[in-house]
């Protein structure tokens, strides 16, 4: 504004200089230039009031960036103090959270002791209850088991005084003795007695006298056939386990037997029995008691066949077949026919129609029959059929009642033999034999921590037991340290041996030799055999064929890891034989139930060359091991020697230094799995 009125200025004067400006607009420019100066005074007022203004700005600009500069250094101090504050009291917190870990850590520790102490002792206390639980148990099923058998003893006493046996004829009873030589003295105090009381006595046994214990295994049979003479027996058939020492022991023993002995259906090489198919017993009021014995077929493979080359079973139909041809031979002549029988009701025997119950349905012409080889006690088959069996090592003894004037059977039963008296001089022809026996086989030579597995099923015939670990394990530790097996490395060594063999338990506590040999009676050696995958395949798929089912063959191993799926189905092939001669078992046509995971932690190869070491029993091709049986007859394997009993003393006595511990054996090592 003030530069537009000086311009305005020069231009009038420049106007009135050169005359150039008329009065009038002098006079206007006179006007815009009183306007201009009043604008220009009041904008220098405005000006300077802007000035005062601006400074007054200033001054409080001033005022306040001091009071600014105050509030932020308070503030700041103000933050210090409380970061101070802050820190310290996190430098508290921390030492206390510290202090509070420390006891927490204390307290932690001081409660795991006490948890532990408590868990201890409640476990302590558990272990005693169950323990006086396990007593109590024990104590009550010994009482149920003694009031049974008092009941069974009360009532066959009674039968005994109240019916009266004159004018009868007993038949006493027998099978499945395996050794237990004490109770041959029970058979001559129940014939003493029936014959006290009026009866005609005949003594029989259904087989399984000469295996079982050292008692009767150190002499291969023969004391058993002196105990039975002793007794006073009058007819026997065989059962399978009367050849566990070979066909020519078996028939050496037999020369000194002062009974009689049948059966119908071992067969020499030229087709004849090599025993009476049957024996006729005539008695004082004329009756006469007809005995047809039989064999199971299994004997073929539950024997070890190069022990019994120079015979063989009838089996299937041929059985039946034999059966019936002993039975027509007396049927005629006799008022009783008695089938004195070594077939027993086992489910594996079902599947070949060996079972006594499966023959009694193919023949006719039989009146009762006395049955061994299951262990079953029974006085009847499951549908009713007229069949008995005492079990095992004298629990029972069987008894047969004939009316002598209707010549038929009119009573039958068990006698259990818990509480009976011993005939004098039979028990101490026992005890004569034991006594010899427990001066040489009953020396401590370990201890065991554990109680080893010797069950049939649940135990050795149908699962890994802690038993067959161990004997595995001494097999091939018996082999390996000789040397002598060198077609393969070490890790392609792999131990096997048949569950049925078996026959024992260990119990915790000492062991001694004869405790060994009970386990392991049979005599059998250690033997190696070579065979492929393959084969190792099919001797584990057909050695479980039945399994759940209880079975002889089935497996017990060392260094092989391996499954078992039991839902599946056996596919069945060919029947097994061996030399000629059919088995009772059948080859798998493929491999459904098994499968090999490792050897010896290293994977499975069904093409590669293993070394088995098994026993001399399964080499040739006993219970399901045919495989087996072809490798060893080309040639590819060796007998060493060993007898099994010794090998596992041995392993005991260097390897495990006398003690058989929980942490070596105290259960199945879990290399077999089961799906079931």
């Amino acid at each position: 504004m003030k530069k537009l009125s000086i311009v305005l200025a020069v231009l009038l004067v420049a106007a009135l200089v050169f005359g150039v400006v008329s009065l009038n607009q002098k006079n206007d420019l006179q006007k815009q230039l009183d306007t201009k100066v009043s604008e220009l005074a009041k904008a220098v007022t405005d000006s300077d009031a802007a000035k005062a203004a601006q400074a007054a700005a200033e001054e409080a600009k001033t005022a306040a960036e001091a009071a600014l500069s105050d509030a932020a250094a308070k503030a700041e101090e103000t933050i210090a103090s409380l970061t101070a504050e802050k820190d310290q009291a996190a430098a508290a917190a921390q030492e206390t959270i510290a202090g509070l870990e420390e006891k927490l850590t204390a307290a932690a520790a001081d409660a795991e002791t006490a948890l532990a102490d408590a868990a201890a002792k409640a476990e302590e206390a558990l272990a005693a209850v169950t323990a006086e639980k396990d007593e109590a148990v024990k104590s009550l099923t010994a009482a149920g088991e003694q009031v049974a058998a008092l009941e069974d003893q009360v009532s066959s006493m009674g039968k005994m005084l109240t019916n009266g046996y004159a004018g009868k004829t007993v038949i006493l009873h027998s099978n499945d003795v395996h050794g237990a030589v004490e109770g041959y003295a029970y058979m001559a105090t129940l014939r003493d007695w029936f014959e006290s009381l009026g009866a005609e006595v005949i003594l029989a046994d259904a087989g399984d006298f000469s295996q079982g214990t050292t008692y009767v295994s150190v002499s291969k049979g023969l004391t058993a056939v002196q105990m039975m003479n002793a007794a006073g027996y009058d007819v026997v058939t065989l059962g399978n386990h009367e050849f566990d020492f070979g066909y020519a022991q078996l028939m050496e023993n037999l020369k000194q037997a002062e009974f009689t002995t049948i059966s119908a259906n071992v067969l020499d090489e030229n087709e004849h029995s090599i025993l009476p198919a049957s024996a006729m017993f005539e008695g004082k009021n004329g009756v006469k008691v007809a005995f047809v014995g039989l064999e199971t077929p299994e004997t073929a493979t539950k024997v070890n066949p190069g022990l019994i080359k120079e015979i063989h079973f009838t089996a299937f139909d041929a059985l039946y077949a034999a059966a019936q041809a002993g039975i027509d031979m007396v049927r005629d002549q006799a008022d009783v026919v008695i089938g004195l029988w070594h077939l027993g009701v086992d489910e594996e025997s079902a599947a070949n129609g060996y079972r006594s119950i499966d023959v009694l349905n193919k023949v006719t012409g039989v009146d009762f029959v006395i049955d061994g080889h299951s262990h079953t006690v029974m006085t009847e088959g499951e549908n009713g059929e007229p069949i008995q069996s005492t079990g095992t090592k004298f629990a029972y003894v069987g008894v047969i009642v004939i009316d002598n004037e209707t010549k038929t059977i009119c009573d039958h039963f068990l006698y259990p033999t818990k509480g009976l008296a011993k005939d004098a001089e039979v028990a101490a022809k026992a005890k004569e034999i034991m006594d010899e026996v427990d001066a040489k086989y009953g020396a401590v030579f370990a201890t065991s921590e554990v109680l080893l597995n010797g069950e049939r099923a649940p135990g050795n015939r149908t699962e890994e037991t802690n038993m067959g670990d161990l004997i595995t394990d001494a097999m091939v530790w018996s082999v390996v340290k000789e040397g002598g097996i060198e077609q393969v490395e070490p890790s392609h060594v792999v131990g096997i041996t048949n569950g049925g063999g078996i026959r024992a338990a260990i119990q915790p506590g000492d062991v001694t030799m004869k405790d060994i040999n009970t386990v392991l009676p049979f005599g059998n050696t250690v033997a190696v055999i070579y065979v492929t995958g393959d084969e190792l395949l099919e001797a584990l798929e057909a050695s479980t064929y039945c399994t759940p089912s209880s079975i002889g063959g089935y497996p017990q191993t060392s260094g092989i890891t391996w499954t078992l799926d039991t839902t599946k189905a056996y596919d069945q092939g060919e029947v097994y034989t061996l030399d000629g001669k059919e088995s009772s078992y059948f080859k798998p046509a493929s491999i459904q139930r098994v499968s090999i995971q490792e050897i010896n932690g290293e994977a499975f190869d069904p093409a590669a060359l293993y070394a088995v070491v098994t026993n001399n029993f399964c080499a040739a091709g006993g219970d399901t091991y045919n495989a087996f049986a072809r490798a060893y007859s080309e040639g590819s394997g060796f007998d060493t020697g060993i007898p099994m009993d010794e090998a596992v003393m041995a392993y005991v006595t260097d390897v495990l230094n006398g003690n058989i511990t929980a942490e070596a054996y105290g259960a199945p090592r879990g290399t077999e799995t089961q799906i079931k």
